[in-house]
């Protein structure tokens, strides 16, 4: 039997997917009626469409003048594979990870770029951060400002020593919009559109400051560089990408959608009004967690906690008792049941973390919708430990 009734108010959206994520609120199909579709990327029409797309990032994201922007195919992902292709290489690169994908670009960097003298940071567990004291001042650098499957995010950048001579490597595909960037410490910065606003996947945003320009115009890696990669033309940096040229088709519905999200989001006083809708959604969850004592959060640290991807481990004394796969089973129900009733789809947890919940609070997220999870987030717990 259930310890707990099943609450009277629904959330009005239910999506707490962590990517894709939901839809602005507002959002209608016949928004995009707008779009250049039909249209060649490198019309007139479609050129104007991406740099639209670009000087309205700029703006609402707070861009430094003198940094180039361009959109990259293959998402966050391909955005980072990039400038580590075409980056690394020049002198030694630290590389911190907390998280699955942070790991992703250990793995790559010690896997694929075997030329590039590596030296990594890997945290010991989930919720936690590695040392950034270990940070050398004239070594490149790769970390994930917010880690989308841990729920962790950095402080602040102050661990990173300003040297024009190297380059700064920030996935921030899950912190962009919703957290403060310190764009003075970092020469590469990269996001896609499906996260914070709710955007359509599969393309991503290249952030260059001059100094990431410099070794781009520089330094020559000792490896080939498929054509997605390459941002170089006889000796210098193509600027066609970074003005609305892209390599590579994209879609230029997703683009009117993206362009319509940063809109939005333009409406609402830019990334600082996100950030506050993330942040207020997080408060909620704090609060919830903290009259519950069956749930805790992933990351202990209040100050490093992830206000966009909230991740949550369950404390109960039965639920621990049970074997890691009889867990990894119980989350599969618990979820199940939120998702049966239409309540909240997509909360379990990042497959390689712990066993838990991950609630997406990112700003397309209604704060008021995350309230009214919460009873049912109490409902589910309570159907599910029954039958423990």
């Amino acid at each position: 039997m259930s310890t707990a009734p099943k609450p009277d108010t629904r959330p009005a959206c239910p999506y707490f997917s962590s990517g894709p994520t939901a839809k602005r609120p507002g959002f209608s199909l016949d928004q995009l009626s707008d779009a250049a579709l039909g249209r060649s990327h490198r019309s007139k029409l479609g050129k104007a469409k991406l740099k639209e797309a670009i000087d309205l990032t700029r703006e609402v994201l707070g861009v430094p003048d003198d940094y180039l922007i361009g959109i990259v195919p293959a998402s966050d992902t391909g955005a980072v594979e990039m400038a580590m292709w075409s980056m690394l290489g020049e002198r030694p690169v630290d590389i911190f990870a907390w998280e699955s994908f942070g790991e992703d670009w250990v793995k790559d960097t010690l896997e694929q770029l075997t030329d590039v003298d590596a030296t990594t940071h890997v945290a010991k567990e989930y919720g936690t951060l590695p040392d950034f004291t270990k940070a050398r001042d004239d070594a490149d650098i790769i970390f994930t400002w917010n880690g989308t499957t841990a729920g962790v995010k950095v402080l602040n950048a102050d661990w990173i020593k300003p040297n024009p001579d190297r380059v700064v490597i920030n996935d921030a595909t899950s912190a962009a919009f919703a957290q403060d960037i310190d764009w003075a410490k970092c020469d590469v910065t990269t996001f896609s559109w499906q996260k914070i606003l709710g955007g359509e996947a599969a393309h991503g945003m290249l952030i260059l400051s001059p100094n990431a320009v410099a070794r781009l115009e520089r330094y020559k890696p000792n490896r080939p560089l498929p054509k997605i990669f390459r941002m170089v033309k006889k000796g210098k940096v193509d600027l066609g990408i970074f003005e609305g040229a892209t390599i590579n088709t994209p879609s230029m519905l997703c683009v009117e959608d993206y362009i319509q999200s940063l809109k939005w989001a333009q409406s609402l006083g830019g990334w600082k009004a996100l950030k506050a809708r993330s942040d207020e959604s997080l408060c909620i969850l704090e609060d919830w967690v903290a009259r519950t004592d069956w749930i805790e959060f992933l990351c202990a640290d209040a100050a490093t906690r992830s206000n966009t991807g909230v991740t949550l481990k369950i404390v109960d004394a039965r639920f621990a008792a049970l074997s890691a796969d009889d867990q990894v089973a119980f989350m599969k129900k618990m979820t199940g049941l939120l998702e049966k009733e239409e309540v909240a789809f997509d909360a379990n947890g990042y497959r390689s973390a712990p066993p838990g919940l991950r609630i997406w609070c990112g700003a397309t997220v209604e704060p008021s919708d995350v309230k009214a999870l919460t009873p049912w987030l109490e409902w589910a717990f309570g159907e599910t430990i029954a039958t423990v």
